[in-house]
């Protein structure tokens, strides 16, 4: 069974909310650390794929109605 854009995409955008906040935990707890700067980059990442993701779903539904 397939996941769809739209399922992949929300998931990408939880991992990115669940990776932003450990970030804020660390830089809380430790200061900024190059696991601070990591958690960053993976949030930033996962929040650019879960956007493209979507704006995919929501383009290939519209190319399908027409």
């Amino acid at each position: 069974m397939r996941r769809s854009p739209l399922f992949s995409g929300l998931i990408y955008f939880l991992l990115g909310g669940l990776f932003t906040y450990f970030a804020i935990d660390d830089v809380q707890k430790n200061g900024w650390g190059f696991f601070s700067y990591l958690l960053i980059l993976l949030a930033t990442f996962d929040f650019g794929s879960g956007l493209k993701m979507i704006t995919f779903h929501f383009r290939y539904k519209d190319k399908l109605k027409k």
